[in-house]
């Protein structure tokens, strides 16, 4: 399966997208293109990587403005690919509004599993669509910045981007 990749450097950020012909699959921070490669394949193992930056330029514009502050919603096309579960946990993190925060278990709750905080957290962890999928939204029940797969630093960027806007 041909997926088509780029790399976004915008001041201090350095993105690699990837997208499939129904939309973009993955937004990650990894530092180097091998970490990338690796990371891509846990969520699509029979990725063959075609790097093509035209392709991608619609979806590096809408993050080039949300990092300036200038977008707080996306328009882009999404293909995500998790089980059940991580789709629902995926798909309530979408609904979480541009500046607010909520606790792991707030997620649980809205998907009606409000046994499941841990569940939801290692889904949240899993989430292949950073930033897009805004589980850098999510954040410990006691207001503290937890883990993020993009790092902590990253994380309490994003978030006070947000609180600016």
């Amino acid at each position: 399966m041909n997926i088509e990749w780029a790399n976004l450097q915008e001041d201090e950020w350095n993105l690699y997208l990837a997208k499939t012909e129904k939309g973009i699959c993955y937004i990650g921070s990894d530092p180097e293109f091998e970490d990338f490669e690796r990371s891509l394949k846990k969520y699509i193992p029979a990725a063959v990587l075609v790097e093509n930056k035209a392709a991608l330029q619609p979806y590096m514009v809408e993050l080039q403005e949300f990092l300036l502050g200038k977008r707080q919603v996306f328009s882009m096309d999404l293909d995500v690919k998790g089980t059940p579960f991580q789709e629902e946990v995926w798909e309530a993190l979408a609904q979480i509004p541009y500046g607010n925060t909520v606790s792991y278990s707030d997620i649980a709750e809205k998907i009606n599993r409000p046994q499941a905080v841990r569940a939801a957290g290692k889904a949240i962890g899993a989430n292949p669509l950073l930033i897009a999928v805004p589980c850098h939204r999510v954040i410990g029940k006691n207001g503290a910045i937890t883990g993020y797969r993009g790092g902590i630093e990253m994380k309490q960027t994003l978030l006070e981007l947000e609180k600016q806007g």
